[in-house]
């Protein structure tokens, strides 16, 4: 009626303001459409009109319909990805996409990284020995401790079986290995198996598994000191070959350890007698060269190579920026404990300790040999998606991790009792309870 009233007066009415609804308009420079609500029915409707002219009346064809969801930024905010979740994908995708000849064993060169290894730490020895200078024996230290622990990483694909196809190759080359740095390799072989096949279960897991919240309220202060306390949780292999971890029993050394089964008694009694051997070895060369050019030569490499196997083993399965779960009962499968596991880079150590840091597929497939794991890994990703966490780029020197087992030590304590799907807590009172203690 109104406008009837002003048209008769020759007066233009204003044009009719329409809001704009949130979201629903994909604008370019001349045109605004409106993408038809989901909840509607009809498929016609339109809305457009144009700025190229000073009638900005809105041309409506159909009554316009507001589309009720919220914006696409906040539906992206909802849709987190949650590590704990099941993935789309199975084991048989993953393996699918690794190249062939990823899977296959060249124990030839398998046997060059030993020679190559050998031959390195025989010349530091001889090298050290010769200048006996202390401004060279902290160089040699670092430097042998680290190819130490490069020898254990070859030993330990003995124990895997990607060394080779043959049983008894990888046992041999296992047992002088890990002997010469003292680490029972059938012993540890097992215990590692157990490690692989339970990944990410909060009980059934051998290294690095967290503690329930329960046992850590078990543990004597000292106890907690020690393995919360950096550097000495570094220093903890020896110890938990001897004894486990808190809330397990048995000894690596032991044939009747609740680590083994009956049938794997003579494999863990071979490899104490050749533990012994390079101790009585060592026992020997002691009175041969003296306690002190023994500690320089081996003692202190030895620590070093500890100190690297805590913190690479350590670091594959605890410190990255978001939690990562731990599972117990149905929610544990092979696939999902082990895509808990974590990649690490470590600069030009990369190659010295043979890309160990290459550890999800790793994990996931234990029969690749060190030298395909890089390929692998990148054939991977593409499935593995977020449930692949890229590692950090790493300097020469893998400096940067060293914030990353601290933060770790500092927040990942104890795991809760209950619930099948669990994340690392934090005790607050730890530090203060190691610093009255430690008055």
């Amino acid at each position: 009626m109104t406008n009837l009233v002003l048209s008769e007066c020759g007066i233009r009415p204003l044009p009719r303001i329409y809001t704009t609804p949130r979201s629903t308009f994909l604008s370019n420079t001349t045109t605004f459409k409106l993408k038809p609500s989901p909840s509607s029915s009809s498929s016609s409707s339109s809305l457009s009109f144009g700025l190229n002219s000073r009638n900005w009346a809105l041309n409506v064809t159909t009554p316009l319909t507001v589309d009720p969801s919220p914006p696409i930024e906040e539906e992206h905010e909802t849709q987190r990805f949650d590590p704990g979740a099941p993935p789309p994908f199975n084991l048989a995708d993953i393996r699918a996409a690794i190249p062939k000849h990823c899977w296959v064993k060249n124990p030839w060169k398998s046997m060059s990284y030993v020679v190559r290894d050998v031959a390195v730490v025989f010349a530091l020895a001889a090298g050290a020995a010769y200048l006996n200078s202390w401004l060279v024996w902290p160089l040699y230290w670092l430097a042998q401790g680290t190819m130490f622990w490069a020898l254990f990483v070859l030993g330990h694909d003995c124990g895997h079986g990607s060394f080779s196809n043959d049983p008894r190759l990888n046992s041999v080359v296992g047992h002088l290995l890990h002997s010469s740095i003292l680490v029972p390799y059938h012993g540890w072989r097992i215990s590692h198996r157990t490690h692989h096949q339970n990944h990410g279960h909060v009980e059934n897991d051998e290294s690095w598994h967290p503690m329930s919240e329960k046992i850590f309220k078990t543990l004597d202060r000292p106890t907690r000191f020690f393995r919360f306390t950096l550097p000495l949780v570094m220093l903890a292999y020896p110890f938990y070959l001897w004894a486990r971890s808190p809330g397990k029993k048995g000894s690596h050394y032991h044939p009747d350890s609740d680590l083994f089964l009956p049938k794997e008694r003579k494999d863990v009694l071979t490899s104490t007698a050749c533990w012994t051997a390079m101790a009585a070895l060592l026992v020997c060369l002691n009175f041969v060269m003296g306690p002190m050019q023994m500690l320089k030569l081996y003692g202190i490499p030895y620590w070093i190579n500890v100190m690297w196997l805590d913190f690479v083993t350590y670091l594959h399965h605890h410190g990255h920026e978001d939690k990562l779960p731990w599972y117990r009962g149905k929610e544990w499968s092979y696939l999902r404990g082990g895509l808990t596991t974590l990649d690490r880079d470590y600069g030009v150590i990369n190659n010295i300790h043979h890309d160990i840091g290459t550890h999800v597929i790793h994990h996931l497939f234990p029969q690749i040999p060190h030298y395909h794991l890089v390929e692998a890994t990148e054939a991977a990703k593409p499935v593995l998606g977020k449930y692949y966490r890229e590692p950090d780029k790493s300097g020469p020197l893998p400096l940067h991790l060293l914030g990353i087992l601290a933060k770790s030590m500092k927040e990942d304590h104890y795991v809760s009792d209950e619930g099948d799907v669990v994340y690392y807590k934090a005790d607050p009172n730890l530090y203060g309870e190691i610093k009255v203690t430690a008055d």
